[in-house]
């Protein structure tokens, strides 16, 4: 999440009827040569649905069977409690006709009650950042980032998290962490808004990869805006299992612009995956400066095959003999000449009547009246 503003005001949205062809989540590797945009929605700002404001959509999955798509917003149960929400986007030739929203359901804790806002119990509430449905258990998994704020007073540490829920938002387990992963006082661990925010099943459901946006800090500095070896961990885990089987090396591209005035925020990190398939990875990566309205988002393919298994590496800081994962930049999404938000998360969508699959990413407009909640359409071409 990227934070800047927030705002609410009242809009209506309708559905207009459509067709399109579906695809199917088997695991079956997917061959991309380059992405082609096809169309740019914007969802209506601070719109109302069954009494929520839509927006900091932050993750988006696609269910095939029912043309469905699940994004999980990244609300901290402040405006509304914590949810993620259901919709439809028919396409029409080619374009997004509309994006309707069919139902919200709020995350639950153990005892599958709504999850307390800040004010109430920091140290409980969650920061949703990704999901991802599965369709041969007819469930859902989410991610939270925790929390770290270390202050004199007020200092609140809570561990990120990998839940498991049912559909109606009722947990039902959750996986068992790497202790690295586990948030400290001390400069050690996750950085404050920079851990769990990408997540892709694999291997037919029974992999899932997740990855911190940011270095930990004994991984390593921020991206700055030239190559540091800036390196955040992809963690691979046995879906069965829910425990960690591996975790990679990511090198993250430098800062894209500098900041003005100067000195002032900049961050480069992985806001989502996706599976490709044969250990290939789709991967997002975002940078915001200030001074500049727009993100650049950058899509890269990963491949894992001759990565290290760095699980036993404390520091990647100072252990460097391992091989990182190799990626390849897929485009720039600077390069489209259009405005590109807040890019959080992206999902295959059905297949166009060419036959060729769809992708579709999602802005987080972080509530503000300032930034957008967008849907980007492309063609995938193999």
């Amino acid at each position: 999440m990227l934070f800047r503003l927030v705002s609410v005001s009242l809009v209506t949205i309708f559905l207009l009827s459509c067709t399109s062809s579906r695809i199917s989540k088997t695991g079956a590797p997917v061959q991309i040569s380059r992405l082609k945009l096809l169309d740019l929605y914007t969802i209506p700002h601070a719109l109302n649905f069954n009494g929520t404001n839509v927006g900091g959509l932050s993750g988006i999955d696609y269910d095939a069977a029912k043309d469905q798509y699940f994004m999980i917003c990244d609300d901290r149960s402040s405006i509304n409690p914590a949810r993620y929400y259901t919709a439809k986007i028919p396409l029409r030739d080619q374009k997004i006709d509309t994006v309707v929203f069919t139902d919200v359901v709020l995350l639950k804790d153990e005892n599958n009650r709504p999850y307390p806002g800040s004010k109430t119990n920091p140290a409980r509430t969650p920061d949703p950042e990704a999901m991802r449905y599965n369709p041969l258990q007819g469930n859902l998994i989410w991610s939270s980032e925790g929390e770290r704020i270390v202050r004199a007073k007020d200092t609140v540490l809570t561990n990120p998290s990998i839940t498991l829920i049912s559909p109606s938002g009722n947990r039902i387990d959750s996986f068992t962490l790497p202790l690295n992963l586990n948030m400290h006082a001390t400069e050690k661990g996750p950085r404050q808004n920079g851990v769990l925010e990408g997540m892709s099943f694999a291997n037919n459901y029974k992999t899932l990869y997740v990855n911190v946006e940011e270095p930990l800090y004994e991984d390593g500095p921020r991206a700055e805006l030239s190559p540091n070896k800036a390196f955040v961990r992809i963690y691979r885990f046995d879906v069965a299992a829910k425990k960690n089987t591996a975790q990679y090396a990511y090198e993250l591209d430098p800062v894209a612009y500098p900041p003005s005035p100067a000195g002032s925020f900049k961050v480069n990190g992985i806001p989502d995956l996706l599976s490709l398939g044969n250990n290939r990875l789709l991967v997002l990566e975002r940078s915001y400066s200030t001074g500049r309205i727009p993100c650049t988002i950058k899509v890269f393919i990963a491949d894992l095959n001759t990565a290290s298994d760095i699980s036993n590496n404390p520091s990647l800081k100072t252990n460097t003999g391992f091989t990182p994962v190799q990626k390849q930049l897929l485009l720039n999404m600077d390069e489209l000449k259009v405005f590109t938000d807040n890019i959080e998360g992206v999902t295959f969508g059905p297949r166009l009547p060419n036959g060729n699959p769809t992708l579709l990413f999602v802005a987080d407009n972080n509530f503000s009246p300032f930034q957008q909640s967008q849907i980007f359409l492309f063609e995938i071409i193999p």
